[in-house]
């Protein structure tokens, strides 16, 4: 059963945005996009299945100049066959174009070239051996996902490219893992590294970005790491550690500040009373008190000696 998540108002910050793309993929994404930069890789961007667009909207960031950016995605249009429509209408009853288009122009100025339609059309729009960086995102149905794993297989730079395959060990997705892994076994996809939703592949040798990949993770303190060989593949597997935070992304256009909660008000403090100082009677007044205080045979005795 899919989440239920708001839409009816713009996301402030990517954490606003529905979907599932965890800390650890922000990171990893960050990373390789990073690395292809740095090493002036030139390509352009793919994502096949965008949902709201969380991950669109973080892959749009890395968009450089001279660079395109695609996106496809089926929307609220029919699926080409039964069971690819009964996969939408159970897990994305609330996803549309206008949704995804509201939540992407909320932190970027325009638009990528957004494919309306089923993952099949990418062939056709998408120029051979164009892109740098494929996230598959997709149907979890083996035939589509085999499908799209040919279509980033081809779109890919055969030098430095890199494809991210989405919920390939799911247990509600055997599809993905089917296709994912028999891509592996027999279609010349090299693992770079695993994640606990996401595999990472390439076409090209993948030796020197895992190498500096393994670099990086262990220069931090927020991810296990552990390395394991299987089919003649090295298979490199991270894991977040609890708490870890993801990169630092700009907030949205409809950002707004928390207001700060008013400071509670400070108790008065009860005035302490002055010490009053009685006055002092007059010399005529204290006699006459004095007086009334002593017996009557003392008071005649001292009134006699005064006169």
């Amino acid at each position: 059963m899919p989440a239920a998540h708001d839409i009816s108002t713009p996301p402030q910050e990517l954490g606003d945005v529905p979907g599932w793309f965890p800390p650890l993929d922000q990171v990893l994404f960050d990373w390789f996009l990073n690395r292809q930069e740095g090493r002036g890789l030139h390509g352009d961007l793919l994502e096949i299945g965008v949902y709201m667009g969380k991950s669109a909207i973080f892959l749009g960031r890395h968009q450089r100049d001279g660079e395109a950016y695609t996106v496809c995605d089926l929307f609220e249009d029919d699926a080409p066959d039964g069971a690819n429509s009964a996969e939408s209408k159970k897990s994305y009853p609330t996803l549309t174009k206008q949704a995804f288009e509201r939540n992407y122009l909320s932190f970027h100025d325009t638009l990528p070239r957004v494919l309306r339609g089923p993952s099949s059309v990418v062939p056709v729009e998408v120029a051979p051996a164009s892109c740098r960086f494929v996230h598959v995102d997709a149907s979890h149905l083996y035939e589509h996902v085999a499908g799209d794993i040919t279509a980033a297989r081809d779109a890919l730079l055969p030098k430095g490219g890199i494809v991210v395959l989405d919920d390939f060990r799911s247990e509600h997705t055997p599809g993905v893992s089917i296709a994912a892994w028999e891509a592996v076994l027999n279609r010349g996809l090299r693992p770079v590294c695993l994640s606990t939703q996401k595999l990472y592949g390439t076409w090209d040798d993948p030796e020197a970005v895992q190498e500096d990949l393994l670099a990086m993770v262990r220069e931090r303190d927020d991810c296990h790491l552990s390395v394991q060989q299987a089919a003649g593949h090295r298979i490199v597997r991270v894991k977040s550690k609890k708490g870890m935070t993801p990169p630092d992304f700009p907030k949205s256009r409809h950002y707004r500040p928390p207001v700060p909660a008013p400071r509670p008000a400070t108790p008065a403090t009860p005035a302490t009373p002055a010490t009053v100082t009685p006055a002092r009677p007059s010399r005529t007044r204290a006699r006459r008190l004095a007086a009334d205080l002593l017996p009557p045979v003392v008071t005649r005795a001292v009134r006699k000696a005064r006169s």
